[in-house]
This record gives structure tokens, C-alpha cells and sequence, in this order.
């Protein structure tokens, strides 16, 4: 009744740009199994090792990006590093083998839980071991310093139908991940970015946050360490393939620890409800059966980026150029 698979898996990726060459090799060993009629499926990922490798970094672009201004976000994501990862994810969906293409048959809801740990067991026998640590205070393996954080992710969506051609869709998601130990920051990859086609729909990807941060042109500053979604979604057929939609987004990231090159950005719980920014907007589906073609435009609701009523409201005063982001995507958002 179990149907379960094994994976291993090898990947590497080769990045060569005029300011630096980037290498991520990767390998991993997984378990994956459904029961009870595909309804729920399990993934244990018993190992996973990536070694992100700068084999080169432009003189220029060092000094004036990664050591001139002392930005840590960048300094970090740009040194050879490992991580050795371990993780557990479930779904649970309602509908069983009648889920297809993230519609169902009738009333349904999804439930996903990720949980992933890194660099515990390598920390322990460094700590244990005695062994030395480099000028950033990390401990190293083959005198690479190594990740360590815990990461968790919960995701809950339901849909309800209302008759044969309309339906109501929540989606609610939270995550959390948290650098300790032999790390004071997440690497790039496992950071949380809002935005875009499956986030808060009135900004563009990587557009949002953290917190009340306005952004600075780099897109390694707009991404966080805690991050809440919501979003309701009314649906409805049109004609032929065509579908409609009606949405209202919204949500934000936050940081844990206070960056000098994110300001307003760490979640405080004083004040992180009056940064969740807020967005409405229409979507057109072509749904083709084996996938959907998704087009969404997003306007910008509540934007935390200010303080002034007229530019925090936007909703009120409604600005498209400054407002508006147009989404394609396949799929639906959730």
C-alpha cells in the first residue's frame, strides 16, 4: 500500500559572470513515500551536501562591493562555503488522487510542513575535537567554514467550492529559520524572499521588505529570516478555458538579528503587524487541463516602506506606475 522511492542525486552548477566565477556542486540521498491514496506523502532527505566554491572574485568588484562599505549580507554570500544538511517534509492533501494541477474536484485543503537542520553534527566534532577556528570566528572543514541553522515551514491551503463555476481559496504560510552556532547568518539560498507571482502579488519578486526596509537596488538586502504570507482568492470560470480571479494579498519578511544594511528590517513584536503589507489585484487562467497559464496584476494596498498616510495607503492614493506589478506564472499561486 506504501509506494516509496530512493533518490540519490547529483547536481553542479556553473556561474561565470565579468565581476566573479560561482560554482554550487551538490549531492543528496532521499526517501520519499505516499499512503492512504496518495493523500499524504512523506521525504526524508537523509544527507545533502552543497559546497558553494568562489574560484575567482573580480579585484574591483571586491573592494567596492564586499569591502568597502563592510557589507555583511554580500561578504557572506560570497565566500567558499559547505552545507550539510538533513530535513523531513510532509503533505497532506484532502483530495487524494482527485488533486490535479492544484484544483480539485470539490472542497479540499493542503497542509505542508518542512523542518531542516544543518551543520550540527560537523559543529559537534569541531567543538569536540578541539579543532581551531579562522579570523570570522567559524569553524572550518578542509578550511571551508560551514552552515549551521535550523529551519522550519508550515503552509496551510484550503479551497471551497461555491457551485460549478466559482470557488473561495485561503492560503496561510509561515517559516522561520534560524543561524546559530558556527553561523550569524543564513546563507542566500535558504533566506526567505516576498513578492511576486506566489507571494504578495502588488510587488514585484524580491521586491518586499524586510520589515519597513525600502530596498537599496540590491536584491541579497530584500530577503529575511521570518516570513508570513496570506492571501484569499475568489475564483471563477469564464468561458472556454478561460478563468478569473479576484485577490487580495498579504505578508512580509523579516530579519532576526538587526543588519546595518537592512534598516527597519528585524522583526520586533511590537511593530512587525504594522509592516505586513497588503495588495488586491485581478488574474486571468488559461487553464489547459495539464497545466495553467497564470497572469496576474497586483496594486499595492498598504505599503510599510512609509510612515505618511498618503504614501503608506496607497489604496487610497492610487499611483499605477508606482503601484502596479503584472505577474506571469504556471500554475496557481496555491
Amino acid at each position: 500500500r506504501i509506494r516509496a522511492t530512493t533518490e540519490f542525486g547529483l547536481q553542479y552548477n556553473y556561474q561565470m559572470r565579468p565581476e566573479f566565477t560561482r560554482i554550487v556542486a551538490s549531492a543528496g540521498w532521499s526517501y520519499k513515500w505516499g499512503v492512504q491514496q496518495q493523500r499524504s506523502q512523506h521525504r526524508i532527505d537523509l544527507l545533502d551536501i552543497n559546497y558553494l566554491y568562489m574560484p575567482s572574485i573580480d579585484q574591483t568588484f571586491k573592494e567596492d562591493y564586499l569591502e568597502k562599505d563592510e557589507n555583511y549580507i554580500l561578504k557572506y554570500n560570497y565566500e567558499d562555503r559547505f552545507i550539510v544538511r538533513t530535513g523531513y517534509s510532509y503533505i497532506y492533501n484532502s483530495a487524494g488522487r482527485a488533486f490535479m494541477n492544484n484544483s480539485s474536484i470539490g472542497n479540499s485543503y493542503t497542509i505542508r510542513l518542512n523542518f531542516e537542520s544543518a551543520g550540527n553534527l560537523l559543529y559537534a566534532v569541531a567543538k569536540f575535537g578541539g579543532m581551531k577556528k579562522n579570523t570570522s570566528g567559524e569553524y572550518t572543514l578542509l578550511n571551508i567554514p560551514f552552515a549551521q541553522y535550523l529551519k522550519g515551514d508550515f503552509d496551510f491551503a484550503k479551497n471551497l467550492v461555491i457551485d460549478n463555476r466559482n470557488s473561495l481559496a485561503f492560503h496561510f504560510g509561515a517559516g522561520i529559520a534560524i543561524p546559530y552556532g558556527n553561523a550569524t547568518m543564513l546563507p542566500f539560498e535558504k533566506r526567505y524572499f516576498s513578492g511576486g507571482a506566489n507571494s504578495v502579488r502588488g510587488w514585484s519578486v524580491r521586491d518586499l521588505g524586510p520589515g519597513s526596509f525600502s530596498g537599496d537596488n540590491n536584491f541579497m538586502n530584500q530577503s529575511g529570516d521570518i516570513k508570513l504570507d496570506a492571501s484569499i482568492e475568489y475564483r471563477t470560470r469564464l468561458f472556454w478555458k478561460f478563468r478569473g480571479a479576484l485577490f487580495v494579498d498579504a505578508g512580509n519578511i523579516w530579519t532576526i538579528r538587526d543588519y546595518k544594511d537592512q534598516p527597519g528590517g528585524q522583526f520586533k513584536f511590537g511593530k512587525f503587524y504594522k509592516q505586513i503589507a497588503v495588495a488586491y489585484g485581478l488574474g486571468l487562467r488559461l487553464d489547459l487541463d495539464f497545466f495553467v497559464l497564470r497572469f496576474d496584476g497586483g496594486m499595492k494596498a498598504i505599503n510599510p516602506t512609509y510612515e505618511k498616510k498618503k504614501d503608506r495607503y496607497p489604496i487610497i492614493h492610487p499611483k499605477f506606475s508606482r503601484d502596479f506589478a503584472f505577474h506571469f506564472a504556471v500554475g496557481y499561486p496555491f
